[in-house]
């Protein structure tokens, strides 16, 4: 992809934003389906657009090191691709009005949709037929209804955070 070669420094913030991923998802375990994944996700497309995708892979390579690289691990291989392609599709000079709203109902769309988007990969690996995987699906929405409940409170953090993004890449002209 143009436009993707890193500078050291990149490397180092792309790092650190993936290892702070990690850790809040880790801290926050203690509540089901309750984190700050598609908050950072979302945060970080807004700022960094394209090159996004390190800290998010980085992220998902670290579940993979310390939670195992097990059939669980695999959809995780697109399912962040998913909100960071649906935030990329957004307008970047979106009225200051309407961004909150938006970032919020994009970080609940993605949790509400977690277990369906999850689902083929699931019955690809355990040869589900279409009817096993769409019991699946119906199986985790009272976890998938928490889990966008939540992404959607939570998304009240994306400005904040994209503000301090912003302002420790010194730019605060986007706003």
């Amino acid at each position: 992809m143009r436009g993707m070669k890193l500078t050291v420094r990149e490397m180092a913030v792309f790092g650190m934003l993936g290892a702070v991923m990690y850790i809040s998802k880790f801290i926050m375990e203690v509540l089901p389906n309750i984190h700050l994944l598609g908050v950072f996700t979302v945060a970080f497309t807004v700022v960094y657009r394209k090159k996004a995708l390190y800290p998010i892979y980085i992220y998902v390579l670290l579940n993979g090191i310390f939670s195992g690289f097990a059939t669980w691990w695999i959809p995780y291989l697109y399912l962040w691709t998913v909100l960071w392609g649906a935030v990329m599709l957004l307008p970047e000079k979106m009225p200051k009005k309407i961004r909150p709203f938006v970032y919020m109902s994009v970080c609940a769309m993605h949790g509400f949709l977690f277990g369906t988007l999850y689902a083929p990969a699931q019955a690809l690996l355990y040869g589900l037929s279409f009817k096993g995987m769409a019991a699946w699906i119906l199986a985790g929405l009272p976890m998938d209804c928490i889990h966008g409940i939540s992404n959607f409170f939570c998304g009240i953090l994306v400005l904040p955070i994209t503000m301090a993004l912003r302002l420790a890449e010194g730019n605060t002209q986007k706003g």
